[in-house]
Formats: structure tokens, sequence, C-alpha cells
């Protein structure tokens, strides 16, 4: 995946929330703004080119109040981005919120 395109995407608002990602953008009050600030300097941090439906990869953006959001997203056959999850990554996590702490 390309990360100017992923840019391009978010920030231009071609991109659409899966029913799940939908639900928890809400319960985790992410707003649509917050999607496209965080979009707009994201960086590839992890790639899942055999994930179940297709190819994805786990994006990392900060909002313009520095709110770090992982996004999981992967292309529609429309040529979208669709956006499979979004969460605030956990500290405890995550080193620097790219790299998976180990247990």
């Amino acid at each position: 995946m390309d990360v100017t395109d992923l840019i391009s995407k978010l920030t231009s608002g071609r991109y659409e929330f899966s029913q799940h990602a939908f639900v928890r953008a809400i319960e985790r009050n992410i707003s649509g703004q917050e999607v496209t600030e965080a979009g707009r300097c994201v960086e590839i941090v992890e790639s899942y080119p055999d994930d179940k439906y297709s190819p994805s990869c786990l994006l990392l953006g900060f909002t313009k109040s520095g709110r770090p959001l992982h996004m999981q997203v992967c292309y529609t056959e429309e040529d979208m981005l669709k956006i499979i999850t979004i969460y605030e990554p956990d500290v405890f996590l995550w080193l620097d919120y790219r790299m998976r702490r180990m247990p």
C-alpha cells in the first residue's frame, strides 16, 4: 500500500467505515475530523498482505491536538479506503505507538 495514496484518500474523504469501525469510533469518541487530521501524516506501522478478506495495514497518525490514532485500513472494490477498525493505542501495549511491546 502506498502511503501517499492512503494520505490522499484519508484527507479527501475517500474512505468509509466498516460497521465495526463506525461503532468503535462512536464508543471511543473519535470524530471524522480527527480521522482527517490524523490522515494528513500517517505512517504504516504494520502490513497484513494476507489478511482474511483483502490486504490491509495498520496506520499511525496524530490529530492536531496530538491524539495518536491507529487505523487498520484496506481498499474497497471502488478504490476507496475502508477503515476496518480505529482506536487510540494503549501506551502499555505499544512502544512509541509504532511497535508492539513484548509480553
